[in-house]
């Protein structure tokens, strides 16, 4: 079964899965090692992550371990048609298209829920939701999950926090081989990839200004430091904040960061975090963007308010006059950056992304008896280090081990 664009553009599609198998080892191996194994057999696995490339490969990993795959996207505006269609064509049920309208977006939405899945994968707690909400008849049949970002973790912990949590999810996004590297590396790349590709303008010389100092917004700053601009970091957590002056970069509000930034971008998983008291003090020409998962962070509702005149500007990219005169550009609807106007991260950072997932959902299905409850678990520590450990087989490197006596010395209270 699936709801998609158009099914003639999958050999568009399969090229593209193609060219990030090539460049993702650990992925490779797993399907190799699934396929033998089959540990999701006679399971269904519903997946909501930014449907793109290497998620698709992700799906066909999964497949070959024997899951049924009952796939959607978690942005109507991540989605690439061209890999929903050639997932479809492989005999995947996928429910998503680009540009999706909100009642399209939630009606595939529930289609994968509908299905009835043992495993879910989400990526910002849309399907978690939903199956709690919507379809609490469908909870007994659900062994756990896993949740691919710190959005949906949030959301996770509030629901484990006030006991409506129904079953185990393994939080992805807290394995140290998931947020120093995706987090910091891949955003800190995909970000700037999007931003390029759809401003074509320099970052040299210009006054960036990161919102959110965490991993995410690490990345962002140091990318741009690199590019040669002049960053500006805005954060609420005053030891995030130190960090960033001693990382040197400048550290200011909001509030006056509006009347001196070039270029805007959100990394915080918060709202309103650029809103309508910003947009009179911004530069004629500012440009805004978000890079958090949810398109909140940036008023943007407020902005249309705001606004005398509005005009497309470059694809991707809405001009909005100001009162003043001054024109503020928004890039990709103040959604996902680097995926609403890019690929995404580089497929070498989701090789390791997604290993955890896969692994993650064997883990579940493996410790089903005694994995229960609703519980927000963190990725056992054997995942991440064999994840780590076959990347670095994967470039040729080997590192030290301790002796007997060298452990027993750091074991050891005696010293």
């Amino acid at each position: 079964m699936h709801e998609i664009r158009d099914i003639a553009l999958a050999p568009e599609g399969a090229v593209k899965i193609d060219w990030v198998k090539k460049n993702m080892p650990l992925l490779r191996g797993l399907e190799e090692e699934f396929a033998r194994t089959k540990p999701f057999k006679g399971l269904k696995v519903a997946l909501s992550v930014h449907l793109e490339a290497k998620t698709a490969y992700l799906c066909l990993v999964l497949a070959a371990g024997g899951a049924e795959m009952v796939v959607t996207g978690s942005n109507p505006l991540s989605t690439q048609d061209d890999i929903a269609a050639a997932l479809a064509e492989k005999g995947i049920n996928v429910f998503a298209r680009y540009g999706s309208t909100p009642e399209e977006y939630r009606a595939h939405l529930n289609r994968v829920i509908e299905a009835g899945p043992n495993i879910i994968i989400d990526d910002g707690g849309d399907l978690v939701n939903l199956i709690h909400g919507e379809y609490a008849g469908l909870l007994p049949g659900v062994i756990g999950g896993c949740e691919e970002t710190t959005t949906g973790i949030l959301r996770l912990r509030s629901m484990e926090k006030a006991g409506e949590l129904k079953f185990p999810m393994i939080a992805v996004n807290d394995a140290k081989c998931k947020y120093l590297f995706d987090n910091r590396y891949g955003t800190g790349q995909s970000v700037w990839d999007g931003i390029n590709r759809t401003t074509n303008l320099i970052a040299a010389g210009k006054n960036v200004v990161v919102a959110g100092y965490g991993w995410c917004g690490k990345g962002v700053a140091l990318r741009a430091k690199g590019l040669g601009a002049h960053v500006i970091v805005t954060e609420i957590d005053p030891v995030k904040a130190m960090e960033a002056v001693m990382d040197g970069f400048k550290v200011m509000t909001m509030d006056r960061a509006a009347a001196v930034g070039d270029l805007f971008i959100t990394v915080t998983g918060c709202k309103d975090v650029i809103t309508a008291k910003h947009f009179d003090l911004m530069k004629n020409g500012a440009l805004l963007c978000n890079a958090g998962h949810f398109n909140v962070e940036v008023d943007v509702e407020g902005l249309e308010k705001a606004a005398v005149e509005k005009k497309r500007q470059r694809q991707n990219i809405d001009g909005y006059r100001m009162k003043n005169g001054n024109w503020l550009n928004l890039i990709a609807e103040g959604r996902l950056v680097n995926l609403a106007a890019g690929d995404g991260h580089p497929a070498e950072i989701m090789d390791m992304s997604f290993a955890i997932q896969a692994l993650s959902a064997a883990h579940l299905v493996k410790n089903r008896d005694s994995l229960k409850g609703g519980r927000v678990l963190g990725v056992p520590e054997k995942i991440d280090l064999l994840v780590a450990g076959r990347k670095l087989e994967h470039w040729g490197l080997k590192i030290d081990a301790l002796t007997e006596e060298q452990a027993r010395y750091l074991n050891s209270y005696n010293v």
